[in-house]
């Protein structure tokens, strides 16, 4: 089996390219080939059974892609998108690779006529405006960013693809994923990593949002045992709607901080400095968080147990040696 992952030189890329080495087998398969691919050259995965091979892709140029999804590719992992922030503050390159490219995978896929499972991480941004809580599987999308709508209109382009015979899809909207190694990045919900992240390491960080804002979280390890969970689903069970909610928990910012507290002590906290920024604010106060992950618990992907297990895994999987 030939996996290829767009966007494997992303921190869920990577993270989702070492567990498949590790396990050497998907969807009952022996993995025979694996392709890294993103915008700039992604760092291979090592001590893999298989070959690891890394390429350059650009998802918003159509010969790129064409050059990248070959036809024995069997499994595709599209992860590649510009975040939320970038996506609002670049109108143009937010369609351009968050639409554009999405549609750029499928057109390929289905020229290819081969019918790939093509994984698509989509977003819990593509939810807001006036729809009651709590959001449930049905709940209508309703984005209220560029971002949100570019990844509904990605859903929207995965459920028709499938339902024609293209591809086999399945998309996952995916929690903000924290806590989130390396460094910030331009997503709206960066701080949420970054405010445990830089603290846990011994350095200050900015909460530009007061204590009792709530949000939805999963770690990045539940995060890419889901996603091999959900290459792995049976179409049949699926449904005629291929997208749904991963599973993830609701905390508020004083939660999260109180469980970094119960399990690294009490000075990290005094690490993070309070500071209002209200362009983040309009952003992430949109966003919706009290969201009922039926479907995707039921077909066995799963959320965190505690934030406190968050904390833990960053410290066992991440953080970088003293």
């Amino acid at each position: 089996m030939h996996i290829l992952i767009i966007g494997g030189g992303g921190v869920v890329g990577q993270k989702l390219a070492g567990a498949l080495a590790r396990r050497g087998s998907l969807r009952g398969q022996e993995i025979s080939r694996l392709t890294l691919a993103d915008i700039a050259e992604p760092q291979i995965v090592t001590g893999t059974g298989f070959p690891v091979q890394a390429v350059t892709c650009d998802i918003s140029n159509a010969g790129s892609v064409a050059d990248c999804v070959t036809q024995d590719v069997d499994v595709i992992y599209l992860l590649a998108a510009i975040v939320s922030a970038h996506a609002e503050e670049d109108f143009e390159a937010g369609y351009q690779i968050n639409m554009m490219g999405t549609l750029n995978v499928l057109e390929r896929c289905r020229a290819l006529g081969t019918k790939p499972v093509v994984v698509f991480t989509s977003s819990v941004a593509v939810y807001g405006g006036e729809v009651p809580d709590p959001i449930l599987d049905h709940t209508f999308l309703n984005p209220q960013t560029s971002y949100g709508a570019q990844k509904a209109i990605g859903e929207l382009l995965l459920n028709d693809y499938s339902r024609k015979g293209h591809v086999d899809g399945r998309g996952f909207r995916l929690p903000t994923i924290s806590v989130r190694p390396g460094k910030p990045n331009r997503a709206a919900s960066s701080f949420m990593s970054s405010i445990l992240r830089e603290p846990l390491n011994g350095q200050e960080a900015v909460c530009p949002v007061d204590e009792d804002f709530p949000h939805y979280y999963l770690s990045p390890r539940k995060c890419v045992e889901n996603l091999v969970k959900g290459a792995e689903l049976d179409a049949a069970d699926l449904g005629q709607n291929r997208c749904m909610m991963m599973p993830g928990r609701m905390w508020t910012i004083r939660q999260v901080i109180e469980a970094m507290t119960a399990v690294a002590g009490p000075e990290p906290a005094r690490l993070i400095q309070w500071q209002a920024q209200p362009d983040i604010q309009a952003i992430v106060k949109g966003w919706r968080y009290d969201l009922r992950p039926e479907k995707a618990l039921k077909l066995g992907l799963q959320a965190d147990d505690s934030f406190e297990d968050n904390i833990r895994y960053y410290l066992e999987d991440d953080k970088p040696a003293a």
